[in-house]
């Protein structure tokens, strides 16, 4: 009997003291990743067109005066396509305006930013892609007779958009510029 009594009362103990708050389980955590302030140069190159370009990235360019800004640190890559217009403005609306909507089956939400500069004769669409789609950021502009650039973001991993998203959020920041300082040369 004393040590059915015993019991109870460690029982009764064991009960007061486990009696606290419900445990949570923690939130998920998120990497905390930092760039550099963004500092722009304007690119000089024998092509119809300049920009001014983050300092973090490396720019190369083709041929067609296409190019390519490598940014290592970010592990992605802006890509810029330039078209001369002979009477195809449509289509090159078209395509880059198709080229967009390729990844809607794999984006959440894509938003449309209209851009017009008529001191710079430049008129244009950004688009921002929300989601795991491969390309996180668009644009096209053009001066809508001579000229036509698209530029795309992409990244040399997997889409993940929880892990690229700080990354992304900064290089659209840079593509964004890049097509707000669009000079076009004649």
């Amino acid at each position: 009997m004393r040590n059915l009594s015993y019991i109870s009362l460690v029982i009764v103990i064991l009960i007061a003291l486990s009696c606290k708050e419900d445990t949570l389980p923690k939130p998920k955590s998120q990497l905390s990743l930092t760039y550099p302030d963004p500092a722009y140069i304007t690119t000089d190159n024998p092509c119809q067109y300049n920009f001014k370009k983050n300092r973090l990235g490396r720019v190369t360019y083709k041929d067609n005066c296409s190019a390519v800004i490598d940014y290592p640190l970010l592990d992605g890559s802006i890509f810029l396509t330039y078209r001369p217009i002979n009477n195809n403005i449509k289509s090159l609306l078209n395509d880059a305006q198709k080229l967009t909507y390729e990844h809607v089956r794999k984006a959440d939400d894509i938003i449309e930013e209209k851009y017009i500069n008529e001191q710079q004769n430049a008129y244009g669409m950004f688009y921002d892609v929300k989601g795991n789609a491969a390309s996180q950021s668009q644009f096209y502009i053009t001066d809508s007779t001579n000229h036509f650039l698209t530029g795309s973001i992409y990244f040399n991993t997997k889409p993940n958009y929880d892990s690229i998203y700080p990354a992304a959020v900064y290089l659209k920041d840079d593509i964004r510029y890049l097509m707000e300082t669009i000079a076009w040369k004649e």
